[in-house]
């Protein structure tokens, strides 16, 4: 199986400082700094970028599963909204809910839930999180 590979870079201290991150296969990309990431400036931040991640891990983890009890997803969509507090004397992400929606013909809600509650623990991302603190919601579904 592959290794993947990024790379980031912070210059200056923490306040005015500013960084940059890139993926090896040039598809992602891009700049944070304090503001972006403690503040409401516009740009990304690590939590977003690990929110980014995980989503689209769940969301594809969850088609695989369903896939392969042959209820073909029609859509699976998945938000991850990752919270960072102060802890202590310094920050920790302190929890994550995923909210997704899918439409899968021929299983009820239900079932669908039962799927996404396993695919919480079961996507790699999630087990990579797993210390932290998940919540999972299924916003919508159409069977």
């Amino acid at each position: 199986m592959p290794t993947r590979h990024a790379e980031a870079t912070w210059t200056g201290d923490l306040k005015s400082g500013n960084g940059s991150y890139q993926g090896k296969s040039g598809a992602l990309s891009g700049k944070y700094n304090f503001n972006t990431r403690f503040g409401d400036a516009p740009g990304t931040n690590p939590e977003e970028l690990i929110g980014a991640a995980h989503a689209a891990c769940f969301s594809m983890a969850l088609a695989a599963g369903l896939g392969g009890a042959g209820h073909a997803p029609k859509r699976v969509h998945t938000t991850a909204d990752v919270t960072i507090d102060k802890v202590g004397e310094g920050f920790k992400i302190t929890k994550i809910v995923l909210k997704t929606e899918g439409e899968v013909p021929g299983i009820d809600e239900a079932t669908f839930k039962q799927f996404a509650e396993k695919t919480k623990t079961g996507c790699p991302v999630s087990q990579a999180l797993a210390a932290t603190p998940m919540e999972l919601q299924v916003v919508s579904f159409k069977g």
